[in-house]
């Protein structure tokens, strides 16, 4: 069994080589932050800056992996999504601090009495940025129909499935016919998967789409140097207010002490999933100042539920019983870079059941040498653990292989893979385990649905290949009401189901912790981690 003064040893060996990671990471106690779903940078209440002078600047934003895409239908990652979302705009949106849906391309929307047509009226005004295909043309209801109805086919993440067909009303209106009643549909729509595309630039380019995004968005894309950077120019054309800055730079650093480091000398303006030692070197710069929100995250570890030893119950019990998840949990997150998890949704959903996390296994290795004997595993066995190549996911790895060795005798290699190798892996079902995250808004149809409903097999969601009926059902009925409670009710009893189960460990809720140049104004920290520059009532600039 591993001593906590093992645990502790290896946490700090790890910490000192890996120095890059996708989660997001806690303050100290020094940091004075302030943990709303939404918020400024602290440095706003800095002196008057008169609207003339907030225009002007590039900033430079560092995402900590490397996007693989940003061809809207197939993108899997968030960092993907930040720079569809700054490019391209969805027709309806939600309001900074995700409490309410409001219009965006769509003015007004109305609903039929059997929740299954949806009416939308658009802009009139809005125009695609000029691109290789077409010269800058207006947006109109056929481009909706027709790049709704791609996501609906094509979505690597089936994000529109709910979706039948749309039909052009008029030039500026827009049916969009669902095959059953959804209430998360028009959450869905704020996806950055459904954002509005003109339809020559993705023919135009076929599969070259996805490092050309042409959209109707803040900011064109001027340069895409692969696994380097994305440069983003304002687009001047932009039917919302404009855009204080010139343009915004997304470089790609994997490597946390690098990302600090480019913080520090100024190379970017914004450092995201700042974590580990760079919390206190960003919080001991003074020109720098640290922003934290609580993130609606789960980060997991899933067993393969069609093959392999992992297919059988008694074996998922043993593994979940034979690692100390609070250990796991202080090894990983040294600087308290996020709670402990216990269940497939965060608690900052209105879909979390508290009551259900006694449900999970405790820490018993005696118990669960017993389990995987009694499944004919007495011995052990060598199995394939996945994950992306971010120490903070390492980290988690070796930990876990320590525990599983020690304690079942269980041979764990750990298999590292960029981003774009891993997700295709995991999705297909190729991963006898894999740990990654999962972060999306907070209702319960973007954790439950997407990772456990079988519609999802096959996808990022639920490539561990969880399919049971009784939970299937479940989630359809919670569509099928508009009622937040009764809604609640249900994803409460297809959690139970879930966690019943095992199909995966889930360890921790990570915040979500950038770290900022002080001349950075206005930018809005959010819970989902979009990193969008200008809103309806926020546009980020540069103080000179």
């Amino acid at each position: 069994m591993l001593s906590k003064k093992s645990i502790k040893k290896l946490a700090l060996i790890l910490s000192t080589v890996m120095v890059s990671s996708l989660v997001f990471f806690g303050c100290s106690s020094k940091d004075k932050t302030n943990n709303n779903q939404a918020k400024q940078t602290s440095t706003d209440k800095a002196k008057e800056t008169s609207e003339n002078d907030k225009y002007g600047g590039v900033i430079n934003i560092a995402l900590s992996a490397i996007p693989k895409t940003i061809d809207p239908v197939k993108y899997t990652g968030v960092y993907e999504g930040d720079i569809i979302s700054n490019v391209a705009d969805t027709i309806v949106a939600y309001n900074k601090d995700l409490t309410k849906i409001v219009s965006n391309l769509a003015t007004e929307w109305s609903v039929s009495e059997n929740g299954k047509v949806y009416t939308f009226k658009l802009r009139n005004d809005v125009y695609f940025q000029k691109g290789k295909f077409q010269d800058g043309r207006k947006m109109t209801a056929g481009d909706v129909k027709y790049s709704l109805e791609r996501s609906a086919k094509e979505s690597a993440m089936k994000r529109l499935a709910a979706l039948d067909h749309a039909e052009v009303v008029s030039d500026f209106e827009v049916k969009l016919y669902l095959k059953n009643p959804d209430a998360s549909f028009l959450t869905v729509l704020t996806d950055a998967g459904n954002v509005i595309v003109p339809k020559e630039e993705v023919e135009g380019y076929g599969e070259a789409f996805g490092t050309n995004l042409v959209g109707t968005g803040p900011f064109k894309l001027a340069e895409w140097k692969k696994d380097t950077y994305a440069k983003l120019e304002r687009n001047e054309k932009f039917w919302g207010q404009k855009p204080y800055l010139d343009g915004v730079t997304f470089k790609f650093i994997t490597d946390r002490n690098m990302m600090v480091n480019a913080l520090k000398t100024n190379e970017i303006q914004i450092g995201t999933d700042i974590g580990g030692e760079g919390v206190k070197l960003v919080q001991d710069d003074k020109n720098l100042n640290l922003q934290k929100v609580p993130g609606l995250h789960v980060a997991y570890l899933y067993m393969n539920l069609q093959n392999g030893p992992t297919k059988d119950k008694k074996v998922r019990e043993a593994i979940y019983s034979a690692i100390d998840i609070g250990q796991l949990v202080k090894g990983v997150y040294q600087y308290g870079e996020a709670e402990r998890a216990y269940l497939p949704v965060p608690p900052g959903s209105w879909g979390y059941d508290k009551s259900l996390e006694g449900m999970i296994p405790k820490y018993d290795p005696e118990k669960a040498k017993k389990l995987l004997a009694e499944a004919g595993y007495a011995n052990g066995f060598k199995t394939e653990l996945y994950i992306s190549d971010t120490p903070a996911r390492v980290k988690m790895a070796t930990i876990v292989q320590q525990f599983l060795k020690q304690n079942l005798n269980i041979d764990v290699a750990i298999k590292t893979q960029e981003w774009g190798t891993f997700s295709d892996i995991a999705s297909k079902g190729n991963a006898p385990i894999y740990g990654m995250s999962w972060s999306w808004y907070p209702d319960p149809f973007f954790f439950l649905n997407k990772m456990f409903h079988s519609s999802e097999i096959g996808a990022l969601g639920n490539g561990q290949g969880f399919n049971k009926p009784e939970v299937d059902k479940l989630l359809n009925e919670a569509l099928l009401t508009s009622n937040q409670d009764e809604r609640a009710a249900k994803y409460k009893e297809a959690t139970k189901l879930i966690v019943e189960e095992l199909p995966a460990i889930w360890y921790g809720n990570e915040s979500v912790i950038y770290g900022f140049n002080n001349k950075v104004k206005g930018f809005v920290m959010k819970a989902d981690k979009n990193k969008r520059f200008v809103g309806e009532d926020y546009n980020v600039y540069l103080e000179k």
